[in-house]
């Protein structure tokens, strides 16, 4: 190739190939000799951006480390491990030692911030106390219509009673200070001189529950055996046997005004070990109609002093309150943590007092359907529990072997009795005067005791069973107490 030649070509590829850019007239030239021509290119913008780019990760790089070298962290491990926690990461990683868990948090603490476990824990205690506001605001379930009812019905009741019950205790409240001291007196002159004045044989198995009619003049009794009698008071002559369980029964309650109801009305309720609720009339051994619809063991039951109204206690941790004019559940009742054990209404009849296993006590508003006060200080689950007749003391007994009272005017504890030595099977407030002068509790420890209800004091033991007292009772008339016991035996006491 001669010189001009070579001129020409070089000539041409200037043409093509200017300062990095190509002309799309030869953006498809062909080779020329055994030179190739390319056609791509690279704008100088582009190198430039990419420089910045590179440039700014390696500015941010050494940034992100003098800010980790600049971290103050603790150098406590315990710390740092909590810290970790705190922001949701693993306290520890595999084969790592103090030392890289500290970097580690100064890394995670120059990426999200220095404050970053402060905002966490803060973050933390307000979602924890929402869900405290939550957890404490009174939710509802809607009720079916006979609920309503049935609350209409006991608001009506109650406001009357409770009003006469105000009435009587102002009038008590005006007699002298000689007189009332009086009254004390002669009461606990009478517990004194009690004695046994009959003692009974009453199955073949132990008697779980004892309890007195309306008019003092009969006695009812429940067995392990699933036998129910009505016993003549005071000369403990058989008049009933009811059959019909086929399990333990652990209560049985006469009518609130089963001395007025006919034979053939349903004048006793009982309960049993397989969750069966049955209803009895005076005249038939067979029961006159089964309450079902526990799926659990039924403990205890209680009747409304209204007599409409059937309360049992379930070992599904709620109690139930049956209304026996509609004859339906008209409340299902959950509050209790562990098997709800005893139930007691208020002789208003506004008022309900749940004992649960878990150790705690609520009384409900039946009016409004709210728990209205919680009875916390047992250690044990409460087995045990009464209304006094002035409306708003509460006792207890627990199987941690005492005995508490409760006033509702002052939402506490108002007197602890740690009178006995085992298990305090049943407490009772006697009602008969309609202020409540004594309280008798059975225990496990095979005796019962009658305390004074102003200063706890004790009035009298009762000693004579040869096996753990199972319950206690008062007649409605105060002249009579009566206990049964594991020994298959119940016993009347009295002063007369």
């Amino acid at each position: 190739m001669s010189d001009e030649e070579g001129e020409v070509n070089y000539a041409k590829r200037q043409k093509i190939v200017h300062y990095g850019q190509v002309d799309s007239k030869a953006s498809a030239a062909p080779e020329e000799g055994n030179v190739q021509v390319s056609t791509e290119y690279m704008p100088l913008e582009a190198k430039t951006s990419v420089l910045d780019t590179a440039n700014n990760e390696v500015l941010a790089e050494f940034e992100r480390r003098k800010r980790i070298r600049m971290m103050n962290v603790s150098t406590d491990d315990a710390q740092i491990k909590k810290d970790l926690r705190q922001l949701g990461h693993p306290i520890c990683l595999f084969g790592e030692g103090p030392a890289e868990r500290r970097n580690r948090l100064k890394e995670l603490l120059a990426e999200l911030g220095e404050d970053a476990v402060k905002k966490k824990k803060i973050e933390d205690e307000e979602k924890a106390e929402k869900e405290r506001e939550q957890d404490e605001k009174t939710w509802y379930h809607e009720g079916p219509p006979a609920l309503r009812v049935a609350r209409l019905a006991i608001a009506h009741y109650s406001l009357r009673r409770a009003s006469d019950r105000v009435d009587r205790l102002k009038s008590d409240g005006q007699l002298t200070e000689s007189v009332k001291m009086a009254r004390v007196q002669e009461v606990q002159k009478k517990l004194k001189q009690l004695d046994v004045q009959a003692s009974q044989i009453a199955d073949t198995r132990p008697i779980s529950w004892c309890s007195f009619s309306p008019d003092s003049k009969q006695l009812v009794t429940a067995s392990l055996s699933g036998l129910c009698k009505v016993w003549s008071v005071p000369d403990c002559k058989l008049i009933q046997t009811f059959r019909g369980h086929l399990s333990q029964v652990g209560c049985v309650e006469f009518h609130p005004q089963a001395d007025t109801m006919d034979e053939t009305e349903p004048s006793l309720a009982s309960c049993g070990q397989d969750g069966s609720v049955k209803l009895w009339s005076m005249d038939a051994e067979e029961p006159l109609a089964d309450i079902e619809g526990h799926s659990d063991r039924v403990s205890r039951l209680a009747y409304h002093p209204s007599g409409r109204f059937l309360g049992t206690c379930v070992y599904d941790n709620s109690w139930r309150l049956w209304d026996l004019e509609q004859l339906t559940e008209v409340l299902h009742q959950e509050g209790h943590s562990k098997p709800v054990h005893c139930l007691a209404f208020q002789s208003d009849g506004s008022l309900a007092a749940s004992g649960g296993m878990d150790s705690f006590g609520r009384v409900w508003d039946l009016r409004t359907g709210q728990c209205i006060m919680f009875l916390e200080g047992h250690l044990k689950g409460i087995v045990g529990i009464d209304w006094s007749p002035d409306g708003y003391h509460i006792v207890t007994g627990s199987a941690d072997n005492s005995v508490k009272v409760w006033d509702l005017r002052k939402r506490n504890i108002e007197y602890t009795v740690p009178g006995h030595t085992n298990v305090v099977s049943q407490v009772r407030y006697e009602k008969s005067s309609g202020v409540g002068n004594y309280v008798l509790t059975s225990s496990y420890d095979c005796t019962a005791k009658l305390w004074a209800s102003k200063t706890w004091q004790p009035l009298g033991t009762l000693k004579g069973h040869d096996s753990r007292l199972m319950g206690c009772d008062i007649s409605p008339n105060g002249n009579w107490v009566a206990t049964c016991s594991y020994d298959r035996t119940f016993k009347l006491w009295s002063s007369e």
